[in-house]
């Protein structure tokens, strides 16, 4: 009763009341209807019509509009771009929306068989718990609020780098628009960073482009290259299983995917001889422009070797493609036996005839390495040998947007810039980034030996990245009734996965992945803890999972 009278005052001071769906104690929707009538009636200053739906409005309301001549919308799903409607995003899908309602189930007080829900679907490192690096944030609060300049509380490096960002800022102020291309002291900063990083391969800060993390760079890159129609249409090929950003970008676009298939049997290394395979049958269909790569790679957490990276330069230059590097895992490397190469470094080093004519975009961002800080958006991207009429063309499509956010400049600048050796915060810095890469390779060694003892599942060593990409088996029946509610059958999985254990993963399809091959990603990035947890719940449900299809599939025979 409270309730219906307090939708009716919500009603009458908002003017419309056009249905209610409370079904409370009994309480049928009519009856709920019919009372907030009768209370607004009550307060003498409504009128009511009656036309199948009940639409209520006050006295100095317009005339109550009937679905007759209500006027047609110019925006609905018909007159949507359908380029827009193409576009699908698996990291934050249908298994994300889910997550979504059920944590609102658990805040209202609704039984589950779990206290939480844990997301491990996004590599979004400090939502995981993971705590900022110190020194990023003293740099970005100094920029922010330079009264601070004057506390003893700040170190003098972290002050120092502050009052040189604070000068190339128009004003003085990090709240002044930045050149397009980014703040020059900073590009200046990532230039510096690359060559040591590069031992000593030159780099060019009029080549380096500030961005709004990683993704706002490479989407650029795709619009200059995207053209021509029919056979014609420009063929971007990414590697399957891929980050959905890349067919994301390219449905946008209305570009053509040209899918290449990493060796799931080779820990997902790129095999050049698939690169031809997929470059001679898109060509039937296609232009194939652009090739790319990411290393470490996501979803699938493999470090791609030297030898391989030559040999993908090699056919490039040969194929006459522009590569696209995603470099934003380069501080992510778990494994031993493995080291980070950059494509630039050994571009250079495979000399001249490839350094000076192979087309090369690398990318890097703030949201991963040990940093984490997702929501700042920092980002850079460095292209080589673009042609000056393109380049001023870019140019002109970056200054659309004006330029990316002069706060997560900064904190890109901390990242390529970071305490060095004899300042004040260089241990403090140290002793932090150390804690979270160790973290992040002991529970990525975690992930693999748990995953690998649950019958049905196998996962490739995690050597870099944030993310485990196992394979799973799922029964035949399973699949059957995926397919029978109209999903794929590991997206059937990982719903059943959510709503029985609270762990939302995303299903291997949002990502690509070999017919007749089932997997999910997962992160890496909860506490030790909470990733046992996490790895033992998934180990009982998979066990379970198989041994109720097991026992339909024999109730089947």
């Amino acid at each position: 009763m409270h309730r219906c009278q307090a939708l009716a005052k919500i009603s009458l001071n908002t003017g419309v009341f056009d249905h209610c769906r409370l079904n409370m104690n009994g309480l049928k929707t009519s009856r709920c209807l019919s009372l907030s009538v009768m209370l607004l009636k009550r307060s003498g200053n409504i009128q009511v019509k009656v036309t199948g739906v009940k639409r209520l409005s006050t006295a100095e309301a317009p005339a109550t509009l009937t679905k007759e001549n209500d006027k047609t919308r110019v925006l609905t799903m018909e007159t949507l771009n359908p380029q827009v409607k193409a576009v699908e995003y698996a990291v934050r899908g249908p298994i994300v929306i889910k997550a979504g309602e059920i944590e609102r189930e658990l805040l209202q007080g609704m039984k589950k068989p779990f206290s939480e829900v844990i997301k491990a679907n996004i590599g979004d490192a400090h939502a995981m718990g993971q705590q900022p690096i110190t020194f990023l944030r003293q740099v970005v609060a100094l920029c922010t609020c330079p009264e601070l300049l004057d506390s003893p509380v700040f170190p003098e490096d972290a002050k120092a780098r502050a009052r040189r960002i604070l000068q190339g800022c128009g004003g003085n102020s990090l709240g002044s628009y930045s050149a397009s291309q980014g703040l020059d002291c900073i590009r200046e900063d990532v230039a510096m960073y690359m060559e040591q990083r590069d031992g000593g391969v030159p780099a060019d800060p009029n080549n380096i482009y500030l961005t709004s993390g990683a993704s706002d760079g490479i989407s650029t890159i795709l619009k200059l290259l995207v053209a021509g129609e029919g056979l014609s249409r420009t063929g971007v090929m990414i590697p399957i299983p891929q980050y959905p950003l890349y067919s994301a970008a390219i449905s946008e676009l209305d570009a053509v995917q040209v899918n290449y298939y990493l060796d799931e049997d080779n820990c997902w290394a790129m095999d050049v001889n698939e690169l031809h395979r997929a470059l001679s049958t898109a060509r039937k269909y296609c232009n194939p422009r652009v090739l790319c790569i990411i290393n470490p790679g996501n979803p699938t957490g493999q470090v791609q070797s030297r030898k391989c990276i030559e040999e993908v330069i090699h056919f490039a230059y040969k194929e006459n493609l522009f590569l696209l590097s995603d470099e934003v895992y380069q501080d992510n490397v778990y494994s031993p036996d493995c080291k980070f190469h950059s494509f630039k470094k050994v571009l250079c080093e495979m000399g001249p005839e490839y350094f000076n004519n192979v087309e090369l975009a690398s990318f890097h961002s703030t949201s991963k390495g040990y940093t984490g800080e997702c929501g700042y958006r920092g980002g850079y991207m460095e292209v080589i040998n673009l042609e000056q009429e393109v380049r001023a063309q870019m140019m002109k499509l970056l200054s659309v947007r004006l330029c990316p956010p002069v706060s997560g400049q900064v904190a890109m600048d901390v990242v390529v810039n970071p305490p060095r050796s004899g300042e004040q915060s260089f241990e403090q810095f140290t002793k932090e980034k150390k804690l979270i890469l160790s973290n992040l390779a002991e529970r990525a060694k975690l992930t693999e030996e748990i995953l690998n003892t649950v019958p049905g599942i196998r996962c490739n060593p995690v050597q870099g990245a944030m993310y485990a990409f196992p394979r799973i088996f799922i029964p035949p029946k399973a699949i059957e009734e995926a397919k029978v509610l109209g999903m794929a059958p590991d997206m059937l999985y990982c719903l059943r996965l959510l709503e029985e254990t609270g762990i939302c993963v995303v299903p291997g399809s949002g990502f690509g992945q070999k017919e007749g091959t089932y997997h999910f990603r997962m992160t890496i990035l909860p506490s030790s803890e909470k990733l046992k947890l996490l790895l033992e719940k998934v180990k009982d449900f998979h066990v379970k999972f198989l041994q109720r299809y097991a026992a339909l599939d024999a109730m089947s025979r």
